[in-house]
């Protein structure tokens, strides 16, 4: 890291991230002020917030048993985070998407089914009229949550499998494809991939300063909680964890109420479901600062929708996972 950069960041860096755990010396070192606002909704997992237009959206995969949802299918949406409207559904029967804004062109990956063969990418310049297009046909695999992120002069597209074996090793793993036009892509190498000796299901790549990030969740023990962690890599082969993980776990704070809209009975059930569970990650920068989606609850079968908000941009949060101790001692 660049020492210049690196010493204002630091002073960013004493405050403790709010996980709900005793303050130690490696807890001190953590990136500053992120600050868990509390629960959005009940049965929404997949979503990712956007910068589009000037604006933040929340863009939603909405499940066929999500309780509002009466359509008797999966779709997708864009939601506006100051109003709280939706705009028009698009992706009927797909799942599992995320947003990638560039340009002002907006641009959904997503999979045909749980577990599908095939990446499907729809483009947008106006979150109302859609294209489609194919991106990955993978016959043989298991392909679940992706995420797409610009590399300098190339596009690169994370996508999580749970098979083949030989790929996926202990399900779930992180792969890579690569495109230079947003429209051909290629596999990279399969020593590309993040892990395949442990349960390393990703959710959100980034990239900066020739590092890519992943994060990811992380099962700890034997599948009794599941934490969001980061590493990161120059070339999607070695890997370098944060020494300060985990970026996300669970507490109390997830089951704080954002929003107002909410009815006793949903409040009730926030408030007395069990709680082992942060997970799908996803975050963009915003007038200086970080919007962070995530999930809570038992990763089995319930699941709630939280935000949080972290006080520092895009570069100082992925970079202050991975101080430079001995230039803070000295």
């Amino acid at each position: 890291m660049n020492l210049k950069l690196f010493i204002p960041v630091f002073f960013l860096l004493t405050i403790v991230l709010s996980t709900c755990t005793n303050t130690t010396q490696k807890e001190s070192f953590k990136p500053a002020a992120i600050k868990k606002l509390g629960t959005i909704d009940i049965g929404l997992v997949e979503t990712s917030p956007v910068v589009f237009d000037g604006k933040i959206y929340r863009f939603e995969y909405v499940r066929a048993n999500y309780e509002p949802n009466k359509t008797g299918d999966s779709y997708l949406r864009f939601i506006d985070h100051e109003s709280g409207k939706a705009t028009p559904s698009f992706g009927k029967g797909f799942h599992l998407a995320s947003a990638f804004v560039s340009n002002n062109t907006a641009y959904v990956t997503a999979v045909d089914k749980w577990g599908g063969e095939h990446i499907t990418m729809f483009v947008s310049s106006d979150l109302i009229n859609w294209k489609q297009r194919s991106v990955l046909d993978l016959p043989g695999y298991k392909i679940f949550n992706t995420s797409l992120c610009k590399a300098d002069n190339r596009y690169v597209l994370m996508y999580e499998i749970g098979d083949p074996p030989e790929e996926a090793g202990q399900r779930f793993t992180a792969c890579f494809a690569i495109s230079k036009d947003l429209v051909n892509w290629k596999v990279t190498p399969p020593e590309c991939n993040y892990a395949k000796d442990r349960y390393t299901a990703p959710h959100a790549l980034r990239y900066l300063n020739g590092y890519y990030y992943n994060f990811y969740l992380e099962a700890i023990g034997d599948y009794e909680a599941y934490e969001t962690y980061v590493v990161r890599s120059r070339d999607l082969i070695h890997w370098e964890a944060s020494p300060l993980n985990p970026v996300l776990k669970a507490c109390d704070k997830d089951k704080k109420i954002v929003n107002p809209g909410l009815s006793t009975k949903q409040k009730q059930k926030i408030a007395g479901e069990n709680n082992l569970n942060n997970s799908d990650i996803d975050f963009c920068e915003f007038n200086g600062k970080l919007i962070i989606n995530y999930c809570w609850g038992d990763q089995l079968e319930i699941d709630f929708l939280a935000e949080a908000v972290y006080d520092g941009t895009l570069e100082e949060f992925l970079e202050g996972w991975f101080p430079n101790f001995e230039k803070v001692k000295n």
